[in-house]
């Protein structure tokens, strides 16, 4: 059953029957229902959300970003246990990120899995430029909405095409963000718990993670893709474990 957090500012699903010291955020076009088998079982007093702009949350009335998302997310950590343990996955991690960048005296560890904070290498900058001088024409008259429409269906990715409004431009805000000062910034303990067949956020970025995160320990689940929560519950529990303080 869905709970109001933060004033009824934000939405999702409580688990236990403790004082809740777990937060777990889901990724792009996903919700709170992604980390039932995660934390539905007994031993872990938790909350998971949903994002603005995805399950029951409505979408915000601007374009934010993951800094945003953060401080957004933030107003719940008040209403937990002292020494919060933040399970992030994919978009949810870089929310993640920051939340712990910004409040390390009430986040005690992360647990990150599948969160893209690094530009793949040899990923495209910009749009194709057939794309880009379409947009252009757009900008001065020269073509409508609807062509435009049809191109941003056409050289989107899916991500993109299955957004709309606010939601789109908020995708596109986020995936220009740099996340090198806020990942320097965080000094609690993280357990990264990785698929060695994602390809939204490839092995390499746990591995670089681990390299600069000052306490990081990599756990990697053979056969796992991107959606670890579903495929992977029992890693990502047993990482909460060990940030249990």
């Amino acid at each position: 059953m869905l709970t109001s957090f933060a004033g009824s500012r934000l939405f999702g699903e409580s688990y236990g029957t403790g004082t809740p010291w777990v937060l777990a955020l889901h990724g792009w076009r996903r919700d709170h229902r992604d980390f039932e088998a995660v934390l539905a079982p007994p031993g872990i007093d938790a909350i998971a959300l949903d994002l603005p702009g995805f399950g029951s949350a409505a979408a915000p009335e601007e374009v934010w970003g993951t800094p945003d998302y953060a401080e957004a997310v933030g107003a719940v950590l008040d209403e937990m246990a002292p020494g919060v343990v933040v399970l992030g996955h994919s978009f949810g991690g870089r929310v993640a990120v920051h939340l712990a960048a910004r409040r390390p005296d009430q986040i005690a560890g992360l647990v990150l899995s599948g969160a893209p904070l690094y530009r793949p290498a040899g990923a495209r900058s910009k749009p194709r430029l057939r794309f880009r001088m379409a947009r252009g024409l757009a900008a001065r008259g020269v073509i409508g909405q609807e062509r435009m429409e049809a191109l941003r269906q056409r050289y989107g990715s899916d991500d993109y095409r299955a957004a709309s409004g606010v939601m789109r431009d908020i995708l596109v805000r986020t995936l220009a963000e740099d996340y090198a000062a806020a990942i320097a910034a965080v000094r609690c303990p993280v357990e990264l718990v990785w698929g060695d067949h994602d390809t939204a956020a490839p092995l390499a970025t746990a591995e670089q993670l681990q390299r600069e995160l000052p306490d990081a320990h990599l756990v990697v689940c053979p056969g796992a893709g991107h959606l670890t929560p579903l495929t992977a519950p029992g890693e990502l529990r047993a990482a909460i474990g060990r940030l249990k303080t």
